[in-house]
């Protein structure tokens, strides 16, 4: 996942990686910056990350965002992060100093979103990003559309939002830019788009929207772009599809598979091995390992693992070596290395690290070279 988070990102920006079980993290996704979205003290925390270990050290005061951050996202690039503000109805973007991690409003922030505002996903070129605005009327401006300035990371909106289901919750893009896809809780189903790669517009892909079962809390896209995962509040489940790569249209995959109580959030690592998923209820991450030919997941020996209290979100960072869990109601970020082998998760030294209050979202960002 990691979920695919203007003109043009930075040509630096890793390319997917190959789409196999085997492949491994271009070179230079070496571990960078961490950021939470605290949505009770409405604010963002910034961290920079050891290479090494996957210990958090704070970087600075955390910096204020609109009322209750939901979800933290950041450009491929490492140059700008966003947050969707869902009691502004906004979107605030900052520039990160690439040398220490530190935020910067960038002028013109916040940008008007729909009602309540609480998903958001920058494309892989780092041009466009997207958000979901959760209560608009009917559902039918569920989804916005933004260009991002490749120079100074303001947002500029595309045309009028499109329509969704009800209750979009998550969206996510995946590793090609061509299709975005948008988790629709209220009407258990999921929304997928093509995207028009000169201006960000979008157009339902064909037999859209797919039907997901039950009540859906969150997607994600694994990132050799083959399969989408979705989270089920009411059964506990995860769910699994492959994406047709020319037209963006899903198809299940065999039966859903049990996670914890209330699973919220799914991460993918950037090999496309393992999935982990963040159990608010039960207060642990699943982790799974993905069948690289079929997308078929299989539970991890020793999962779930331990997350403290009301996990709220997990991230993978892009070297694919730690995980990292959003714990809304202790007010801490966990911190994990994950076996390179088995998909394992073990507490890093130190962890817990303190964050503001309940953050409900995590983002992390490789070093720039």
């Amino acid at each position: 996942m990691l979920s695919a988070c203007g003109d043009g990102g930075d040509s630096t920006a890793a390319a997917p990686p190959a789409n196999n079980s085997t492949s491994a993290p271009p070179p230079d996704n070496v571990a960078g910056f961490a950021y939470a979205a605290n949505a009770g003290s409405d604010n963002i925390s910034a961290y920079a990350i050891d290479a090494t270990t996957g210990a958090l050290t704070s970087v600075g005061a955390a910096v204020a965002t609109g009322a209750q951050p939901r979800t933290v996202a950041v450009d491929p690039s490492g140059k700008f992060a966003y947050v969707a503000n869902g009691g502004a109805d906004n979107i605030s973007a900052y520039t990160i100093n690439t040398t220490t991690g530190a935020l910067s409003e960038v002028a013109g922030s916040p940008f008007a979103a729909g009602s309540t505002p609480i998903s958001i996903s920058v494309d892989p070129s780092g041009r466009f990003a997207y958000v979901t605005n959760s209560l608009s009327t009917n559902s039918s401006a569920g989804l916005s559309a933004y260009t991002i300035n490749a120079t100074t990371g303001a947002l500029t909106s595309v045309g009028a939002a499109v329509a969704t289901g009800i209750f979009p919750r998550s969206v996510a893009v995946d590793p090609s830019g061509k299709f975005a896809y948008v988790a629709n809780s209220g009407s258990a189903n999921v929304s997928a788009y093509i995207i028009n790669a000169s201006d960000a517009v979008l157009s339902e892909v064909a037999g859209s929207p797919f039907s997901a079962g039950d009540p859906l809390n969150s997607i994600s896209i694994d990132p050799s772009g083959k399969f989408a995962y979705v989270t089920h509040g009411s059964s506990d489940t995860v769910s699994a599809y492959s994406i047709d790569a020319t037209t963006g249209a899903l198809t299940s995959i065999g039966a859903a598979v049990p996670a914890g109580d209330q699973p919220v959030s799914l991460a993918v690592d950037p090999s496309s091995k393992f999935a982990y998923v963040a159990n608010t209820f039960s207060s642990n991450v699943s982790a799974y390992t993905i069948d690289a030919s079929t997308g078929v997941l299989s539970e991890v020996a020793g999962s779930p693992f331990v997350a403290w209290s009301n996990p709220q979100f997990v991230a993978v960072d892009p070297s694919g070596k730690f995980a990292y869990v959003a714990n809304g109601h202790d007010n801490y970020v966990l911190a994990y290395t994950i076996n390179a082998a088995t998909g394992a998760l073990s507490e890093v030294q130190g962890s817990p690290f303190a964050a503001g209050a309940f953050p409900n979202s995590i983002a992390t960002t490789r070093k720039i070279p």
